[in-house]
């Protein structure tokens, strides 16, 4: 189970959540392989393959993300916003990170209602597959807006997300044969 930390930041200062040496500030959920190499986050499918989750220690309620990522092999991942993991399940909403044509952007609700928003299957050019991206997530009470590449992908208000509280993850999915480079992973606090 994992366990919070509450840390306070000034507000409109980015924090840097990946220092590009090790996973401090990070817990592994699950056996999937994440680590370091050349100042890159790496997330790989492991053995089980199975689905793994890298979690900040520190939960984040109201705040602004930046990433930026690169899908290799199957590439199907995600950004978790204000959750929690027992084991390997997660409880809360995911920003998908996906090959083209599944839906990156938009908004999943693990283990509860599925699919909440889909970005219009037109805004699919923004993905770079194959080279960085960068995705931005804009968390503030009942309020979700990503953005891929600069393009708003979905602007989605729920009332339950709004409740939600726990850490921000990154996704391994399940089937294998994943591989997701991440850096410049920063997170302001709003």
């Amino acid at each position: 189970m994992l366990c919070f930390v509450k840390v306070t930041y000034a507000q409109d200062e980015y924090i840097s959540l990946f220092n590009g040496k090790n996973l401090e500030g990070w817990q592994i959920f699950g056996t999937e392989l994440w680590y370091v190499e050349d100042g890159l986050l790496i997330s790989e499918s492991g053995p089980e393959k199975d689905y793994g989750y890298l979690g900040t220690v520190q939960q984040f309620k109201d705040f602004e993300l930046e990433a930026q990522f690169k899908q290799e092999a199957d590439g199907n991942s995600g950004i978790f916003i204000r959750s929690t993991v027992d084991g390997t399940k997660v409880s809360g909403w995911q920003v998908e990170v996906a090959p083209p044509g599944q839906d990156t952007g938009g908004i999943y609700e693990s283990y509860g209602r599925g699919w909440l928003v889909k970005p219009d299957p037109s805004k699919d050019a923004a993905l770079r597959y194959g080279d960085w991206n960068h995705m931005r997530i804009v968390v503030k009470g009942d309020r979700v807006v990503s953005y891929l590449n600069g393009v708003e992908m979905v602007d989605y208000t729920d009332e339950l997300i709004g409740k939600g509280e726990g850490s921000i993850l990154l996704q391994i999915h399940d089937g294998g044969g994943i591989k997701i480079y991440w850096k410049d992973i920063r997170v302001k606090v709003l």
